[in-house]
């Protein structure tokens, strides 16, 4: 059912390159081609729709600054990525274009109450013919996500929360995934950075798949190998464009 999980690479918001931004078409065309799977983010826009992109406002992509939560799909239709063609998509424009033909990551971009945002991709997956999952770093939304849609696969996404301001009680919970109770998780994608980990080792230990995020260097693919059943990597070279 989800052995691909360890049997196939996952390309970090598709294969992107300089002339082909991330998280969008052509980068998930390009995924195709080569037979990865493809992680990507979802989230709302003001009137509800359920569209792919990472960040929360468009600056970095798109060099115009609005939060995605201000713009309707109308409004983010004027905006292109990177100076290219490419628009941020629907997702389910994006499901169209897949078909099923490589398995899909669907990384859940909701930090706050579950709902709308998770009953909609849910509502969009289930009507899906392919392999996919779903992971957040808010155990919240897949707790949520196993009430509404118990057979769709999950996993925690967390790392050791390194950065300039102190851990909260909050990311110290997540860092060791002691919500885990909450999110019922199939599967950790845990930051390669940040590995090893106790609690990931002993996981792994009783048979939990372990994904590495993100891959961008040989050291880290080599790392990989060592602590994680398969990587989500995001490398040009081609180093980590192989099974693990």
């Amino acid at each position: 059912m989800y052995n691909w999980l360890y049997d196939t690479p996952i390309a970090h918001r598709g294969l992107h390159t300089k002339d082909i931004p991330e998280n969008s078409i052509a980068a998930f065309r390009n995924t195709i081609k080569q037979g990865y799977a493809i992680e990507l983010d979802v989230q709302l826009t003001k009137d509800e729709k359920v569209i792919v992109l990472h960040d929360y406002d468009t600056l970095r992509m798109t060099g115009k600054k609005h939060l995605i939560k201000d713009l309707t799909l109308e409004e983010l239709k004027k905006l292109h990525l990177n100076n290219t063609s490419q628009q941020i998509p629907l997702f389910q424009d994006v499901l169209r274009v897949v078909r099923g033909r490589v398995p899909l990551l669907v990384e859940i971009k909701n930090e706050g109450k579950p709902g709308k945002l998770e009953e909609d991709t849910c509502c969009l997956l289930n009507a899906y013919n392919g392999d996919f999952a779903i992971q957040s770093f808010n155990p919240f939304s897949l707790g949520y996500i196993k009430k509404i849609a118990p057979d769709i696969i999950r996993g925690q996404l967390s790392s050791a929360f390194k950065g300039e301001k102190p851990l909260t009680l909050k990311d110290r919970l997540l860092k060791d995934l002691w919500f885990n109770f909450i999110s019922q998780p199939t599967f950790i994608a845990y930051n390669i950075k940040d590995l090893p980990n106790d609690r990931v080792a002993r996981l792994r230990k009783k048979g939990m798949c372990i994904l590495g995020w993100t891959i961008k260097t040989e050291a880290e693919f080599e790392k990989a190998k060592k602590y994680c059943d398969n990587v989500i990597f995001e490398d040009k070279s081609g180093i980590a464009y192989v099974k693990i």
